[in-house]
C-alpha cells in the first residue's frame, strides 16, 4: 500500500451516542447506564470524553416502569470502532461530531462491511434457533393440552380456560 492510500484513513473521530433504557426500579436505570458508559470507556481504542445521564421518568402508559437516557461523547481511533459500538451497545442515535468529512480506504470499508455481515449472520442464527425452540415449545404445550392464547399459556378444561402464566 502506498502512502497516498494510507492518508485516506481518518483518525480520531468524535461522536455522541444516545443510550436509552427502560425498566425498574428507578435507581437501577442510572446504575445500569453508569456501567454501560464504563464498559464503553474500557473498549480498545475508545475514550469517553463526556457523559450526561438524565433522571429517570415514569412511563405514562406503564406505571411503575421508568425510562431514561444518557448522552455519551466518545472519541475513537477508527470508524470501525463506531460500528462496533453501535452493534454492541445499540444506541438509539449516533451523531458524528468531527471530523466533518471522513476519508475511508476500501480496506477500511471492507472491515466495516465484514463486521456488519458477521454480526447479521450471528443474529440470523439466533433468530432461527429461537424459531425452532418456539415451534418445539408450542408442539410440546399442545401435546399436553396447553396453548398460547393472547400471550398467555392456557389449558383447555371442560368448563373454562385457566391462565397459567401472565
Amino acid at each position: 500500500m502506498n502512502s497516498k492510500n494510507n492518508n485516506l484513513k481518518t483518525k480520531r473521530i468524535k461522536a455522541v451516542f444516545i443510550l436509552e433504557i427502560i425498566g425498574r426500579p428507578k435507581e437501577h436505570l442510572v446504575q445500569t447506564l453508569e456501567k454501560i458508559v464504563e464498559a464503553i470507556n474500557q473498549e480498545k481504542g475508545v475514550k469517553v470524553i463526556e457523559k450526561k445521564i438524565n433522571e429517570p421518568v415514569e412511563l405514562e402508559n406503564n406505571k411503575d416502569f421508568y425510562t431514561t437516557f444518557a448522552e455519551v461523547e466518545v472519541e475513537v481511533e477508527e470508524i470501525l470502532q463506531i460500528a462496533m459500538l453501535m452493534f454492541k451497545y445499540m444506541p438509539a442515535n449516533i451523531e458524528i461530531i468531527e471530523p466533518e468529512t471522513i476519508a475511508l480506504s476500501n480496506n477500511g470499508l471492507n472491515e466495516i462491511f465484514n463486521e456488519l455481515a458477521r454480526r447479521l449472520h450471528a443474529y440470523d442464527e439466533m433468530a432461527r434457533v429461537l424459531q425452532i425452540q418456539t415451534a418445539k415449545l408450542q408442539r410440546d404445550l399442545k401435546e399436553h393440552g396447553f396453548e398460547i392464547k393472547e400471550g398467555k399459556i392456557v389449558k383447555k378444561d371442560d368448563s373454562e380456560e385457566k391462565s397459567y402464566l401472565n
